[in-house]
């Protein structure tokens, strides 16, 4: 596997001379942030992109994301000249070397928690969702909103794009995700560029939105869409995780037999048990509840070579900053993931 960081650009607190500085660091995950969903990203920009990264002795191994329109997920006549504009995309990726693409199909909400800066027993600061607090949240007449909410929808916007999504149920949003990945694998495929779908997160419906990349059942169907290596996913532990109704372990082993794994997110998540809420703990298996050397284990007995990133992290020592995306905590996120491999590839020799 090779060990990889997320980057947010030029803007984050986190500098590309502090990553590359965690032992066993290769790659970058990072993205062009200033495109407005739906446009192409021109070679130059791309290129300026990985000359930057490459310029701290690191390289560009993974785009997380491309957006995918809200247009293409709702069907709309509008679709196929963003489907279009994508398609570009991806062939420039591939044509200035950049090979593998994680995206994601959720309905309105990126990742969802209801605190950003939960203190945890030890004092530090993590990401939870507490179903109990997201029960009571109404994106369109609450007064309670979820992180981000205000950034990026007004009340007005998000009571259209909400009615629109209520005509949507979860067959109509796969038939619309399948209509996408037929388009645009083929071109994938020219340009080498591996595409990998990130799960719902967290992987069940939420204020009655559809959501179809909940679990075992949704990823076999996923990739049966369209039978390309180039349809992959992104195995993101710590979003199957949070359904406690999911066998984690079994999605990844499964996944990993078909040789559609084209990605790895790996964080520990810590079920609370009051129904399906969780915290963001520690990467170790003792402080979550995933066992990451069998995450570890599982990667290694199906031989994976691709890249692999600690996801969020909690803010620890007194460190502010993006949510989530430290850098302490995920770097002893990165090196704990690295001492697991090297383990389970001596115990194997």
């Amino acid at each position: 596997m090779k060990m990889t960081f997320r980057w947010y650009g030029e803007d984050d607190p986190v500098k590309l001379e502090e990553i590359r500085q965690i032992p066993g660091m290769k790659g970058i995950v990072s993205a062009i942030y200033d495109v407005p969903v739906g446009e192409v990203w021109s070679r130059d920009r791309i290129k300026q992109l990985k000359e930057t990264i490459e310029a701290a002795g690191l390289e560009l191994s993974v785009i997380e994301s491309v957006p995918v329109h809200e247009d293409i997920k709702l069907g709309k006549p509008s679709r196929d000249k963003l489907i279009a504009n994508y398609k570009e995309t991806i062939r420039n990726l591939g044509a200035e070397g950049v090979n593998i693409v994680c995206y994601n199909f959720m309905p309105v909400f990126d990742w969802t928690r209801t605190d950003l800066a939960y203190e945890l027993e030890d004092g530090s600061n993590a990401l939870i969702f507490d179903e109990e607090v997201a029960a009571k949240m109404d994106p369109v007449n609450g007064e309670l909103s979820l992180p981000g909410w205000d950034s990026s929808y007004t009340k007005a916007e998000m009571k259209n794009i909400m009615d629109e999504y209520a005509e949507v149920d979860n067959e109509q949003l796969w038939a619309n995700l399948e209509y996408f990945i037929k388009e645009i694998i083929p071109v994938a495929e020219e340009a080498e560029v591996l595409m990998a779908i990130h799960p719902d997160d967290p992987p069940y419906s939420i204020f009655g939105l559809p959501r179809i990349i909940t679990g075992q059942d949704a990823v076999e169907r996923f990739i049966k869409l369209y039978d390309s290596k180039h349809n992959g996913i992104t195995m993101c532990v710590g979003s199957y995780a949070s359904d406690p109704a999911n066998d984690t372990i079994g999605i990844l082993r499964s996944a990993l037999e078909a040789d559609r794994v084209n990605f790895m997110h790996a964080r520990n998540i810590k079920l609370t048990g009051q129904g399906k809420s969780f915290e963001e703990s520690a990467h170790p298996s003792e402080y979550g509840s995933i066992d990451m050397y069998e995450v570890v284990k599982a990667l290694h007995d199906f031989n994976f070579d691709g890249p692999i990133r600690p996801d969020h992290g909690r803010m620890i020592w007194g460190e502010t900053g993006r949510a989530g995306y430290g850098l302490y905590d995920r770097a002893l996120g990165a090196t704990y993931l690295h001492g697991l491999w090297e383990a389970v590839d001596k115990e194997a020799k």
